[in-house]
């Protein structure tokens, strides 16, 4: 049986994240209601909506399913939300909003939790993650952060921010055990749960 990798995100960085594992995927838009639930933590906010997303995604390719296609379909759902002062932190979306999240991250070690969840349309499995990741922030001076906001424009980055960019040059120390999660897949341990669901990454030959 086919097994396709399907990738329920439209983010240019986590489709770049993911071809470097050099496996073909396809990706969908899972549509996802992202707004945090009342008393809902961070790691239970970027779990649950990493793991909708998976499934939105599925219901999306189910079609070939209903259809009679031989296909397996692993689907892949992320999420990720900063933690500043207790406080989650997503996309700012405006430029007065990014030079606000920064100017509160000036100085301090801000977390960051990345949802990550593969699931597996043939048996219908789900296996799910939280990768967190500490970003320690330099004593950032106001004109420096509007330069950067100016420069580099990270309006869709939560934290306002890109590590894989300019955003580097804002950081004192990174703390974590993968730094692709920053960008918004965290690519071991992805690895990780696309081999219990058999697929290995790098296996000579990926079956059809």
């Amino acid at each position: 049986m086919q097994t396709t990798l399907v990738l329920a995100s439209t983010s240019v960085y986590r489709q770049q994240l993911l071809t470097k594992l050099n496996l073909p995927y396809i990706s969908v838009n899972p549509m996802t209601d992202e707004a945090p639930h009342n008393n809902e933590s961070a790691q239970q906010l970027v779990l649950r909506l990493a793991e909708q997303k998976a499934l939105a995604g599925s219901q999306i390719v189910n079609d070939d399913l209903q259809h009679g296609k031989d296909k397996n379909y692993l689907v892949i759902g992320s999420d990720q939300v900063a933690v500043i002062d207790k406080q989650i932190i997503g996309k700012p979306l405006t430029t007065e909003n990014a030079i606000k999240q920064l100017k509160q991250a000036s100085g301090k070690a801000i977390t960051f939790y990345t949802g990550l969840a593969v699931y597996n349309t043939q048996t219908n499995t789900m296996h799910s993650c939280i990768e967190p990741f500490t970003v320690h922030f330099r004593q950032l001076s106001l004109q420096q952060i509007e330069y950067y906001v100016a420069i580099e424009q990270p309006l869709y980055c939560a934290g306002s921010f890109k590590s894989e960019g300019l955003g580097i040059a804002l950081f004192e120390k990174l703390q974590g055990d993968d730094p692709n999660s920053l960008i918004g897949l965290p690519l071991i341990k992805l690895i990780d749960l696309l081999a219990q669901h058999g697929m290995q990454v790098l296996a000579t030959q990926h079956a059809d």
